[in-house]
Formats: C-alpha cells, structure tokens, sequence
C-alpha cells in the first residue's frame, strides 16, 4: 500500500512519474546527465519532497534552526517553492545538530539531523538522482532502495546457502563506514554513474561538508540520519557491488557467448565461485569453497583499503563454515544442518535481536498500570510489538522455538501485572478482524482479554518460506510497476486536471492534503455519494472555530452539498435540496449526513418534516 501511495503521489498528484521513467531509461542506455539542477527545483518537485518529507516521523525532528514540518505547513504553497529556489542558488548548508543513539553492543551510533529546510532540499535531489543511479545499482543490493527491503536479503542468502550450496560465507565488518566515506571518491563515482551537472556536484559537496555542532567541518562521512545519505553510500558500494560480481557472476567473455555457452565456460575455470548479497554497509559473499572464501576475503579486504579507502574490523570480520557455524545477517543467524542426503537451512533470531526483542516487550509490560482505559492502550501497544516482530522474523525456520523462549522468559511478569486486572481464558473474538482470524480462531492458547482487547499469545508463530525478490519489479517502468501490483488510479486524469488549478496563494499543506482526500475519496462526494470533477474541500471543523488543514479535518464535496452545509437562509436551502431530491439515492441518509456537517459548522439542522 505504501508504494501505491507513492506512485499515485508522483503520477497522479505531480505527473513526475514520465520525468523520473525517462531518467532511468537514459541512465540505463548510458546517458551522461548535464542539466538535472532544473529539475531539481521544478515546482512539482518541490511539492512531491514536502509530500514524501511529511510523512517521515524525521520531519518532526528539530534540527539546529528548531524548527519543524509544522513550521512551513502554513505557509503559502509558491512562497515554500521560492524558498527552496532561493536556498539553492547559493546554496550553504546549516550545521547539523549531533545526536547519539545506542547500539546493541553499549556502544552509541552518531546521528545528524540536518535542519528541516535541508532535509526539504536532500529529498528534492533524491528525488531526481535515484532513477538515474536505480538503473547503474546491482541486483543484489537491497538496502535502501524502492521495493526491496531486508527480507528479499536475508532470503537471498539463504537461496545460495542451501539450493546453489554455497557454504562459506565471508562476513566483513566497514570500521565506521558512514564516516569515513571519501568526499572526492563519492563525487568522481557520481560523474562516472553519468551524474555531470557541475552545479548540483557542487550543491552535494557542500552537504557532505556541513557544520557539525561541537565538532567542527567534516573532512570525510556522511551524517546518518540525512535523506540523502542512505542513496550517497550505496554509490560508494555500488563500485564494491560490481567489482565481486565480476569476478564469477557477470564475467564476461570474448567473442560473442550464449548464456549456456558462458555457464559452460565458467564450469571450466579456475574462477572463485562468490556471490555478493548486500544491505547498505552490511553485506556477505557467499563461496563454494573455504579457498574461494579465503581468497575473497582477502582480495575485498585489499580492494576495500585501496579503491575507498575503507578498513575493516579484523575482530569482526571473518570466514563462516554454514555447516559448523552461524553467520549473522540482519538480525537473523542462519546455519545450515544435515537433513538426510543435503544440508538445509535452520535460521533463528540473532542473539541481539531475542535479547532486545524481549528487553522491548518486558519494558511494555512493566508499564502496564491498574488503569482500564491504559491497559487497553498498553496492551495494543505490546500487540503492535508482536505483530511487528513475527512479521520481520517469520521466516527464520526455528523461529517458533525463539518466541517460545521469549514467552517462558516474560510469562510470569505477564501473569503478575495482568492476573488482578483481565480476564484469563481461551478467546475466539477480538476488536480486531485480522487479530482474531490470525490469531484466535486457529489456536488454543490461554491468553488475556480487557474489554475487548485481547493480547496476543507470543508464541503463535510459524514459519514463512522467504521469497526472493523479483528482478521484474520496478518503480521506474510501466512494466515494472505492474509487476509490483502498482494499478493506475482510475481518476488520475481529472485529479492532475484539478491540480493545475490549485491556488498558488493556498496554504503548502491545505493542498497537499486536499489532493490526498480527493484521491481517497475517488472523486466521490462523502455526502452526497455523487461522482463529481468539479467539487470542493470543506473543513469539517471550520477554522474560525479552531480547525485545522489537517487531513482528517478535509473533506471532499460537490460544490452545492459544500453551499448546503453553510447557508443559513431557508429559502436557498431548499432550492438546493430540491436539486438532490431528485438525483442521491437515499435522500433521507443525505440529510442525516448533510445535518450532522451542519451542526458541527454550528449551523441549524434541516428538518426533513418540513
């Protein structure tokens, strides 16, 4: 659903789906991009970032300017496209403000936040950059980018390990990765990847080198918790990418080979037989044998050292028999046991990731008062918790094992704090539809009701055979998004048509989330039920009485249903009404609905007796 949003957002909304399909086909046919700065700050553009920026939880993050999303929602929609324009003219960055969060080892991660007017910008050129380098970008990377996420990783390792056999996993730790990325090495892989606009190089350049609060100009890194930095450090990888897969993957041979003349060919030479699988700065080269793996490590080791000048964590890093031992890959450990004539795989939750996992829940628990109406809160809280964690590790094969140790581990807290104020028992209803029908309908586990919250049992889990991802998907053809399950909004040509006429002079977020409401409400009329182009937003809480431009406080209506909530004058009032008598179906539904915006814009209801 997301990704649906996204590409409606894009293609309906702001029609920067043909600009952004068209850098990818050119970057694909080996085009070198001159003049992506005008692309930058179209106007579209700009309103599709504070689109997407708003969205993330980032955007309420106070940078070193202490300001937020909330502070430019109000401001007019061509005033926010001239402060971007004028900011990238001469563009210096503001300093960023450092926080520090901790990792799993006691250790704390270093974090920049730049301010909310520089995140605006980095997402514009993500914007534009990403189908350029989407179409230069490996097919195994799969962090950070549309549509592929840590799942289709960890289920490509477990394809080579147990179909194609690869035993040996060489696992290499990048010492301090983010920070001690090359600026000049970035900016030259950028030109070699075709990005030549000297203007944006330069805008990217000073990014890279923004005031950091407290310790001064960086001379090397880019800040975690920039837009743009997940898109930079996957440029600097992607040269690794390439480089390992060149070795036996994508080799390639003189004169002109068939792809069962190449795998032949291979079968026949002395080749280390590696494959890479790569997650942002966490990756693994999967080999055949222990020689291949030992050459491989060191080969990328010495490679890593020379090309990027990165160094590795010896302590880290290291070769992994599957068959002896387990290789940790996002949050999962994964072995591979003997099964009658073949090894197969057997993954769990990664030590780490049980211990916070239980650690997450126990503190949920624990905050669990006496109150009714804060249990119920607490108690979707931690049901949120469950859903999120089976749901990322449902595909570890011994993955009912691992939550069966949490629960044992949790279960006398959870009698202590739920005992004196729930109900125990077998349940087979909850609040919620796919609760019960995932949970509760199939089991027979005792667990705890509150009203009508029931906590889901911890341990009602199972496996998932992992799928791997499709080559197929892509976000930047039609045939891609098709293949993503991607269907076309129906109404997109009267929604871009209505756009076009948006008032310049409208708040940035007033018409962002006025879009966004029509879409929703597929030119439908929420009161009226009637299909119209030609309707209006109406705020269901006026703003003279303290609403906002918020989403839920929109609604799209025909223009004569919008008159009829705010008129006061009866004899108006029922020529309208005789106009819907004749056309909605349910007229009196129509004036119970039409009555009930009435009231709340504090106006008399319409006395259907009359």
């Amino acid at each position: 659903m997301a990704l649906e949003t996204r590409l409606r957002a894009e293609e309906a909304y702001y029609d920067m789906s043909k600009i952004t399909d068209k850098l990818y086909a050119q970057s694909k046919n080996g085009n070198n991009f001159y003049k992506l700065y005008e692309l930058i700050i179209s106007e579209d553009n700009i309103l599709l970032a504070y689109r997407n920026i708003k969205r993330n939880t980032g955007s309420n993050t106070k940078g070193t300017d202490g300001k937020t999303v909330k502070d430019y929602a109000n401001i007019p929609m061509d005033e926010l496209v001239s402060l971007v324009r004028s900011r990238l003219a001469n563009f210096q960055p503001m300093s960023v403000r450092r926080v520090f969060i901790p990792k799993t080892n006691g250790k704390e991660r270093p974090l920049g936040i730049p301010t909310f007017e520089d995140r605006l910008i980095q997402q514009c050129i993500k914007q534009i950059l990403e189908p350029i380098c989407e179409a230069k970008f490996h097919p195994h990377n799969y962090g950070f980018r549309p549509l592929r996420s840590t799942k289709y990783a960890v289920s490509r390792m477990m394809t080579l390990a147990q179909v194609k056999q690869y035993f040996y996993c060489v696992d290499i730790d990048i010492k301090g990765f983010f920070d001690n990325i090359d600026h000049n090495k970035l900016i030259k892989q950028m030109w070699t990847l075709g990005i030549r606009d000297k203007r944006l190089l330069s805008i990217i350049s000073k990014m890279l080198k923004a005031e950091i609060v407290g310790e001064g100009i960086p001379e090397k890194g880019t800040p975690q918790g920039g837009i743009l930095s997940p898109l930079l450090s996957n440029i600097v990888l992607n040269e690794l990418d390439w480089w390992i897969s060149s070795q036996y993957e994508t080799i390639k041979f003189s004169g002109n080979c068939k792809p069962e003349s190449v795998q032949s060919k291979k079968s026949k030479t002395n080749l280390k037989k590696i494959h890479i699988v790569r997650y942002a700065d966490d990756f693994k080269i999967m080999c055949k044998t222990h020689d291949d793996a030992v050459r491989a490590f060191n080969a990328t080791k010495n490679w890593l050292k020379e090309r990027l000048n990165l160094d590795i964590s010896e302590d880290k890093s290291k070769i992994v028999n599957l068959r002896k031992q387990y290789s940790e890959f996002l949050g999962f450990k994964i072995k591979l046991i003997k099964r009658k004539n073949k090894y197969v795989i057997c993954s769990h939750m990664s030590d780490k990731s049980k211990q916070r996992a239980k650690e997450m829940l126990k503190r949920s628990i624990i905050s669990i008062d006496k109150n009714g109406e804060n249990a119920i809160k607490k108690i979707n809280q931690i049901n949120s918790q469950i859903m999120g964690l089976h749901q990322y590790y449902c595909t570890a094969t011994m993955i009912n094992h691992d939550f069966g140790d949490i629960a044992y581990e949790l279960s006398y807290l959870i009698e202590n704090k739920l005992n004196p104020i729930a109900k125990r028992g077998k349940f087979k209803q909850s609040c919620s539809k796919y609760i019960t029908d995932t949970y509760l309908k199939r089991n027979n586990y005792t667990t705890y009701k509150i009203g009508k919250v029931v906590l889901i049992p911890m341990v009602y889990i199972s496996h998932r055979k992992p799928m791997n991802f499709s080559q197929d998907m892509n976000v930047y053809t039609e045939e891609g998004r098709n293949k993503s399950g991607y269907k076309k909004l129906v109404l997109e040509g009267a929604l871009k048509e209505r756009w076009r006429v948006r008032n310049k002079y409208d708040d940035v977020e007033f018409l962002d989330n006025s879009i966004s409401k029509i879409s929703a409400q597929q030119l439908t009329c929420a009161i009226s039920k009637l299909f119209v182009t030609d309707g209006e937003i109406h705020h269901i809480k006026p703003k003279e009485n303290g609403g906002d431009n918020s989403y839920d406080n929109l609604l799209y209506v025909d223009k004569n249903v919008h008159k009829l909530i705010h008129l006061k004058d009866e004899g108006k009032i029922q020529i309208y009404l005789s106009h819907f008598e004749k056309i909605v179906s349910d007229y009196n539904d129509f004036i119970n609905t039409l009555n009930k915006f009435r009231k709340l814009a504090r106006n008399k209801i319409i006395n259907l007796s009359k």
